[in-house]
């Protein structure tokens, strides 16, 4: 036992000063790498022992504050226009996410601009007497167009996420949300009724048909809801590509619906889908309007369209756009098509295949 001890404190002193390491610790001593380089005369001690630069690394360059300014702005300032309007006195409104504007159509020079407490805007609309009604993604606006007062409005929306909004034949005021629908009477300024168990919930988008009835585009497919009733009159789901983004009525009488991969045109009155428009298929089609020429433009997440709507021919792929992120279309206003991109407004002449970004409203112009 006494020898036992005697190797034990051996081992132990000869731990503590180094002249032994456990490699099955991971514990290497200095001394040790000195001992293994002299052994291995090939290696280098630097390679064994790591090394750290005498000085810190220089310190990155800061941005001068003029510099700062731009990088910040670039990367917070969203330049999509989500919706335009024209309004009675022939003036078109311009939603921008930068804020709310009202154009010259003929000149393109800005008549007004206003003000929004929340610039995400997800519609307009214009009630019988010119009120503007403007849909935020905080609820719902009323704008007098002449004095520019905000009228706040505190209803109790489905949702304050306002995504489409319409003005059916008899002056009602159809609020879309993300999760139903609500009736609203504009002068008294009061809820008639709510539909929030719509099918499809979110009402992404609304038209119009010639009977006055309401068609209502969902994550689900359609609806057809009766303006008097506020009842579901119909409903055409099991699409191909499910969610509607976009709708409008051709002057034959056929809905044409925009989904995140296609064109359908559907027959509303059997519920049938007639056709997805090949030119459009695979793409993810954000809006859809019919021109007075008869002929259809079609807004995608990258690019613009003119078809033919017989055959669905693509008659002009639009070029020099702000983007190719189309949000809104507006035909026919101020002898152009005015267009609303995630990078500003644009607008193009009939008679020319390329576009013009207006400056006011892009990047480039502060």
């Amino acid at each position: 036992m006494g020898l036992l001890d005697s190797h034990r404190k051996l081992l132990l002193t000869s731990i503590s000063l180094g002249l032994i390491a456990l490699p099955s610790l991971g514990v290497v001593t200095i001394k040790n790498v000195a001992r293994a380089a002299q052994k291995n005369p090939d290696v280098d001690a630097s390679e064994l022992t790591p090394t750290y630069p005498a000085t810190p690394p220089p310190p990155g360059r800061v941005p001068l504050p003029n510099e700062r300014e731009i990088q910040e702005r670039s990367l917070e300032i969203d330049y999509r226009v989500s919706n335009l309007l024209a309004d009675f006195t022939g003036n078109l409104w311009v939603g921008s996410w930068r804020g709310l504007s009202r154009i010259d159509p003929n000149t393109g020079r800005i008549l007004a601009r206003v003000n929004l407490p929340n610039l995400a805007i997800g519609a307009l609309a214009e009630d019988k007497v010119g009120r503007l009604w403007v849909g935020t993604y905080e609820g719902l606006k009323r704008i007098d167009p002449r004095s520019g007062e905000i009228t706040a409005q505190n209803l109790f929306l489905p949702s304050k996420r306002v995504l489409s909004l319409l003005v059916d034949n008899r002056g009602y005021l159809w609020t879309g949300t993300d999760n139903g629908l609500a009736l609203i009477s504009p002068d008294e300024n009061l809820i008639m009724t709510t539909l929030k168990s719509l099918p499809g919930v979110s009402a992404n988008a609304m038209t119009l048909d010639v009977e006055g009835q309401l068609w209502v585009g969902t994550l689900d497919g359609l609806v057809r809801v009766n303006t008097a009733s506020a009842l579901i009159m119909q409903r055409i789901n099991q699409l191909p590509g499910t969610t509607v983004q976009t709708l409008a009525f051709s002057p034959e009488g056929l809905i044409w619906a925009g989904t995140p991969s296609q064109l359908l045109v559907i027959n509303p009155k059997t519920s049938q889908v007639l056709r997805s428009v090949t030119p459009l298929r695979g793409r993810n089609v954000t809006s859809v309007r019919f021109a007075k020429d008869g002929s259809v433009w079609v807004g995608t997440d990258n690019g613009l369209l003119r078809l033919n709507p017989h055959t669905g021919a693509v008659l002009d792929e639009v070029a020099g756009l702000p983007s190719g992120q189309i949000f809104a279309l507006a035909p026919d206003i101020g002898n152009k098509l005015w267009i609303g991109t995630g990078e500003g407004l644009a607008w193009l002449m009939p008679s020319r295949g390329s576009a013009n970004p207006h400056l006011a409203f892009s990047r480039a112009v502060e």
